[in-house]
Order: structure tokens, then sequence, then C-alpha cells
């Protein structure tokens, strides 16, 4: 159980969530930083810290991370790189970056068990379901590499797909904004941010929560998202003990 103190007494925090799956940018795990690096190791650091603080809660994880720090896919025309080639590269990423978190929560003293989509038995499992369930059971994070394995698919459609599969209570989407806005609040300064949404509401607003595919995925199961700032340290924390904290779509 969470725990925090005041003047007169101790109070405890029950987690709202009990199964998650964090979705992680690669894009986030840069960081500030600019100098050519795919990671900023302080960024991987403190998503591990976090993650062992809601661990430590009896919070089971599951974990998919893009690889845009690494490779995104490029316009064919000028790359001469066909789309479902520049995919599979662009799963290959997502599993660099899943093994340096699963690096770095180790490192902490979680237990933790990568499946990828695509076989490669010498650093991951293969993708199973059934195995995969029985880990979060045991008080393991899970982390999905390669996408769902298929070209066309971004890595929101897999984290979409995993959620559902897992049965996790929500999906929370860590990225380096604090939640959905009305508009792009790096280019608009009078962009105001949202706390609750509809479905409904996102699809008539036009609003780019995920791709089509990954939100109809959600919308169709039922599956609630939060969009909020994981760079914050102690935000995924906040977020599990269900404070108001980024903007929540359901």
């Amino acid at each position: 159980m969470g725990l925090f103190a005041t003047k007169q007494n101790i109070h405890y925090m029950l987690p709202k969530y009990k199964r998650v799956l964090l979705k992680l940018s690669g894009e986030a795990l840069l960081g500030n930083q600019r100098n050519g690096d795919p990671f900023n190791p302080t960024i991987i650091e403190q998503y591990a810290i976090d993650i062992k603080s809601v661990i430590d809660l009896g919070v089971q994880v599951a974990i998919v991370i893009g690889g845009g720090n690494i490779y995104r896919g490029m316009n064919e025309a000028e790359s001469g790189i066909e789309r479902a080639h520049g995919d599979y590269m662009g799963m290959l990423a997502t599993v660099i970056n899943a093994m340096a978190m699963q690096a770095m929560l180790e490192r902490k003293g979680v237990y933790t068990r990568l499946q990828s989509a695509i076989h490669m038995e010498q650093v991951a499992e293969p993708y199973i379901r059934r195995k995969a369930l029985r880990h979060l059971e045991k008080g393991r994070v899970v982390i999905f590499g390669a996408g769902t394995g298929n070209p066309y698919f971004t890595t929101d459609t897999a984290g979409s797909l995993r959620a559902i599969e897992m049965k996790a209570d929500v999906i929370l989407k860590g990225t380096r904004v604090d939640g959905i806005y009305t508009a792009d609040p790096e280019k608009d300064p009078t962009a105001t941010r949202y706390e609750n949404l509809t479905f409904e509401e996102c699809i008539s607003k036009n609003l780019k929560v995920m791709d089509m595919t990954a939100f109809t995925l959600c919308m169709e199961n039922k599956m609630p998202i939060i969009v909020f700032d994981m760079n914050q340290p102690g935000n995924l924390l906040r977020v599990i003990e269900g404070m108001k904290i980024g903007t929540l779509v359901k």
C-alpha cells in the first residue's frame, strides 16, 4: 500500500488500478538531450524508479515501448525502403528500447520478462498470452517488444491490443506532454488541457490521442486511456493512486 504522512497521523493509499498497460514513446527516452545518443540514462532510470514504486504497491505492470528514438518510418520515395521493410526495422528498434528498460528495472531490483512478437530466443521469450498473464500474476513486469509483429501497425496499436489481451484496467500513455490539449501546446500558447473526454468527443474534435486503429480497439473494448507526463517524477504513482493527473479518455 502507498504511504504518506500528515501532522496528525499516517494514511494509506490503495491503488485505484490493479493491472495497467504502460505505453511509452521511444522519443520520450531522449528526454531533452540532443547529442545523438538514442537514450537518456537519467530518464530511463527515473522511469524504472517510478515503475518500481507502483510494483511495490502490488500493481501489475505491462509495458509497450515505441522505437522512434532509434528509427522512424520514412517516406518510401525518399528513403528507398518500402513500408513493410521499414516497419520491421522499427520493430527491432522497440526491442532495443525494451532491453534498455529491462536492464534498468532489474538494476533497481524489479523482476521482469521481455516478450517479443518476433522470435529472437537469445534475448526474449516469444509472446505467449497465457505466459504473460502468469508473469503478471507473479509480480513480474512484462515488457512487450516488436509491436504486434506485423507491418502497418503502430506500437500504439500494439499497446491497445496487449492491454485488452492482458485484461488491464487502463492504458497509461506516458508522454512528454501533461495530457490532451485543444491544440498543440508547444505551438499554441492559448491551448487548454482537457481533464476528461469521451471516445466520441475525441473523434468529433479530431484529437490525436492514438492512431485510429489503436483508438478504435480501445473504444470497442471500453478500455480507458490516461494520457499524462511520464517525465515528471512521481506522476505514474499519482495516476495509479487515482489523482487527477493528465487526461482521462473513457
